[in-house]
């Protein structure tokens, strides 16, 4: 909404900043950190008076036990924060804009069904797999038929970019369609499942943002992206604001969620913040980078996968001594700070590897 102010740049000058994509996109990260800072405190005091928080767990290691009774549901935070500056400072008429909108509502109201049946009607088994499935699902399923009625560029519409290399394509035809649907869900259950350390998932998705706003500029530039050769997306640019907020509602919530935690995100946003990410890998039409830049979280996903498939398959033998993938350091002796780190260490490696791509070519 604020960016219809720089018409009246004519009255003051100063206003005519409204127009530009890095002004709001600060002002994105700076007001959605506000907000999470300003909202934290209140929501943890709110779910501690209604005892919505950590539920004992025999399937993890035995010190997350002290973790038990911590306030859970801490996504709204982020959640709150995210809306709220992405509707201050993207532009409303940007196609982007509602779709990106529509997936982050659509994975947080799923998750936040889920955390509700097991933190509030005290379920256990909350919402079923295959519900949350379904309705990840048709999530990715709307913002492909979206996409593929708007694409972002009609000229690649089922191309991909190979990275690394100068102008390769690969044509998937309608096999794109499939991969779409996959990077949206795999995406959001991959940082789902990599919310078990406090500050490993909200610390690693903002590299991962911060990999794909600046892919997101870039590609929204015309003569930027002719340069560095990559896929033209006109309005693309705007995602950069929307990822501006995400980075700083993710901020403020670590400033809650670092070790010792104060709150947990729950299922809330970390669902959201994963479906949105691979949403905007679609947007900008850097779909085979995802693996690279959400390198810790496919990690992750694949010791999951790989533990359940050798304890079927090998009659209950294990190859990892718990999975996800940070529960095996944890129960190797290293202290969950100090796995965290390294995983934001890695995190940034992966970015740094990502952002490199627009020039080795």
């Amino acid at each position: 909404m604020l960016y219809h102010l720089h018409a009246l740049h004519r009255q003051w000058g100063a206003l005519n900043l409204f127009q530009y994509i890095t002004f709001r996109t600060g002002g994105a990260v700076v007001t959605s950190l506000v907000i999470s800072m300003l909202f934290g405190p209140r929501l943890i005091e709110l779910l501690k008076r209604y005892k919505i928080q950590q539920i004992q767990r025999t399937d993890g290691p035995a010190t997350h036990m002290k973790k038990q009774g911590t306030p859970t549901m801490g996504g709204l935070m982020i959640f709150v924060a995210v809306v709220a500056s992405t509707l201050l400072w993207m532009r409303p008429d940007n196609r982007f804009t509602w779709l990106i909108l529509g997936v982050t509502t659509s994975l947080t109201a799923v998750g936040f069904w889920d955390d509700y049946l097991k933190l509030v009607r005290k379920d256990p088994r909350g919402a079923s797999s295959r519900f949350k499935f379904t309705v990840q699902i048709m999530t990715a399923l709307a913002a492909t038929m979206y996409l593929t009625v708007y694409p972002p560029n009609g000229a690649f519409l089922t191309q991909v970019n190979v990275p690394y290399m100068k102008d390769v394509y690969i044509e998937l035809g309608s096999v794109y369609f499939i991969l779409m649907v996959m990077v949206i869900v795999g995406s959001s259950n991959a940082v789902n499942l990599t919310d078990g350390l406090d500050g490993l998932a909200a610390g690693s998705i903002i590299f991962c943002a911060l990999t794909y706003g600046i892919f997101a500029y870039l590609a929204g530039h015309i003569k930027l992206a002719q340069y560095l050769r990559i896929i033209y997306v006109e309005g693309a640019g705007e995602l950069t604001v929307y990822v501006g907020s995400l980075i700083g509602a993710c901020l403020g919530f670590l400033w809650f969620n670092s070790y010792p935690a104060e709150v947990f995100m729950g299922d809330t946003s970390s669902l959201f913040l994963g479906g949105v990410i691979g949403a905007i890998a679609l947007c900008c039409k850097q779909e085979l980078l995802l693996p690279i830049v959400g390198g810790v979280f496919l990690a992750e996903t694949l010791s999951v996968i790989l533990q359940m498939t050798s304890y079927k398959l090998r009659g209950g033998k294990r190859i990892f001594r718990m999975a996800p993938l940070h529960h095996h350091f944890e129960l190797g002796g290293i202290a969950e700070p100090k796995v965290t780190v390294r995983f934001w260490i890695v995190s940034i490696i992966l970015m740094l590897s990502a952002l490199a791509s627009l020039k080795i070519r």
